[in-house]
Formats: structure tokens, C-alpha cells, sequence
């Protein structure tokens, strides 16, 4: 057994034994070489037929973000102009104000404010469209075929997470606060919050079984939150509409107005308050101007 294992290192004998290999597989190589000799070349590969190229994957390359407000038309009478309005509880009314103002230019948006079960929420079209909630991203969960949950936003201070509602073209951000709503208290709005979009573009709210929405002169900590209409937002000027029964009596500012850190006003016009932030000629012409005359 030992020589099996010694054969390299045997001298002439082992020579003799690996000349005899070799020619044993020379014997065998010559019937392989000649069959591969033999063989018909392959034929070369033709180049992959053309494809269209395939389009862009539409996440990376646009982000949808239409504009969160509407225009309503304005129609001039005696240099003034004059808006047709819906608050969000869907109450109609006519707006005329000075035509400098162009509040239809600034477009409008709803607010509102409701109850989840004992607990203050506030609704808002948030000014920078859904972009402005998402960040691009992607959301937590869906609560509803409409309803998405998105992480709480840097720098939003107390605020949490948000619920963002699609209605229509319509964007409305619920930002959670304090002791977050529970995942049925948000599943419960997620269902029981409507919303409808009139001909004319304005969002009306409404709401069944655990959700309250706010009245009109509602207030929470000192500011109204009941329906109103914001005109304007970001970095601009801003006027707030906002029914108010009695309101000679309660004339708070909205937070939206006070929150802003800029000089403001207010006025009430039967039971309409007005308030409004800016530079001191719009001030004045919208505190002296703007008329609401609820239909």
C-alpha cells in the first residue's frame, strides 16, 4: 500500500509508471480533440433586439403637488371687487372688498376644528400643499382609501404625527398633539370625517358618531375655531374670515393671525370677524374695506 502513495518519489521505476500514464492519455485525448476539431462552430449571437426604452419610475422624477386653494372669480362693481365664497360648515356668502386687496388672486382655503371623542383637533389645508405634509416620502399606514398617516415633521414643536385627508383635489392635515389620538380614535375619523367639494371648488365638512365639528365662535384656549376661510398664507399676508355669532363680544384673534409674530387686526362686521395680518396700507384697506354679506 505504502508504494501507491511513494509513486512520485521512486525513481526510474516511478518514471517508467508515469510514462505508461502519459501514453495511456494520449491514447485518450486524440478521439476528444478530434471530435471538437469536428464540431460545426456555433453561431455568433445576434444583438438583443431594440426595446423601447422604459419611462422613467414617476416617483423619482415628479412629485404631484396641485395647488391647495381655490380662485373664485371676482366680478368688479364700482371699483371694489366681489367674490362668491363657501365656508367649510357650507354656509355661502358674498365677499367685496378693495380690488388693491386681491383676494382672489391669494386664493382661499378652510379651516375647521372638531371633537374626537373629548379631544381638540384642528383641520387645515396646509398653505404649500400635500408637499408640504409628505416631504416626498412614503406614509406610515393607510387608515382609509383616503386617509394616510405621515411621521411627525422637524420642528413642529408639541404637534405629532399627521393624518392626511384627500378630498377631491382638496388636502386637509389633522396635526395630532399632546396625547396622540389612539389607532381607533384616528381609525374613527378616518371613516366618520366627509367631505364634498361644491361646483365651485370650496371644501365642505362634515361628521357623524365620535366626531364633533367646532360652531361657529367656538373658541379653545382664547381663539376661535370654528369653520372659517383663510386667504393667503406662507411668508405673505393673510386674511382670516371667520363667523362669529355676538362677535363684538369675541373678537379673539385666530391663532393662524396671532402665530404669525406680525402686526394684525381685527373687526367685526355683524357676525363676522375679520382679521388680518400684513403690511400696514393692506391692514387698513382690508379692515376698512372687506364687506361679507352671508347668503
Amino acid at each position: 500500500m505504502a508504494e501507491q502513495f511513494d509513486v512520485i518519489e521512486a525513481g526510474e521505476r516511478g518514471r517508467r509508471r508515469w510514462t505508461g500514464l502519459l501514453v495511456v492519455l494520449a491514447f485518450l485525448l486524440i478521439p476528444v480533440i478530434g471530435l471538437l476539431v469536428s464540431r460545426d462552430p456555433e453561431p455568433e449571437a445576434e444583438p438583443p433586439a431594440a426595446t423601447a426604452t422604459p419611462e422613467p419610475i414617476r416617483s423619482l422624477t415628479r412629485l404631484d403637488n396641485a395647488p391647495n386653494i381655490v380662485n373664485p372669480p371676482a366680478v368688479r362693481k364700482q371699483g371694489d371687487e366681489v367674490i362668491q365664497v363657501v365656508f367649510p360648515h357650507g354656509v355661502r356668502a358674498e365677499v367685496r372688498y378693495p380690488a388693491d386687496l386681491d383676494l382672489d388672486d391669494m386664493g382661499s382655503r378652510p379651516f375647521h376644528g372638531a371633537w374626537v371623542e373629548g379631544r381638540f383637533r384642528q383641520f387645515v389645508a396646509p398653505y404649500g400643499g400635500q408637499l408640504e405634509v409628505t416631504r416626498g416620502g412614503q406614509p406610515i399606514r393607510n387608515y382609509a382609501s383616503n386617509v394616510t398617516l405621515w411621521p411627525r415633521q422637524a420642528g413642529s414643536g408639541f404637534y405629532g404625527q399627521v393624518l392626511l385627508f384627500e378630498f377631491g383635489p382638496w388636502r386637509l392635515a389633522m396635526y395630532d398633539r399632546g396625547e396622540g389620538l389612539t389607532f381607533d380614535q384616528r381609525l374613527s375619523l378616518a371613516r366618520n370625517l366627509r367631505g364634498r367639494v361644491t361646483k365651485d371648488g370650496f371644501l365642505v365638512l362634515s361628521a357623524r358618531r365620535d366626531i364633533r365639528l367646532t360652531r361657529p365662535g367656538e373658541q379653545v384656549q382664547g381663539h376661535p375655531v370654528g369653520p372659517q376661510l383663510w386667504f393667503g398664507g406662507g411668508a405673505g399676508q393673510m386674511v382670516a374670515l371667520v363667523p362669529t355669532p355676538d362677535c363684538a363680544d369675541n373678537r379673539a384673534l385666530p391663532d393662524v393671525i396671532e402665530g404669525r409674530g406680525r402686526p394684525s387686526e381685527t373687526v367685526c362686521r355683524g357676525d363676522m370677524l375679520i382679521a388680518v395680518t400684513g403690511s400696514t396700507e393692506f391692514r387698513k384697506q382690508a379692515i376698512e374695506g372687506i364687506r361679507v354679506t352671508v347668503k
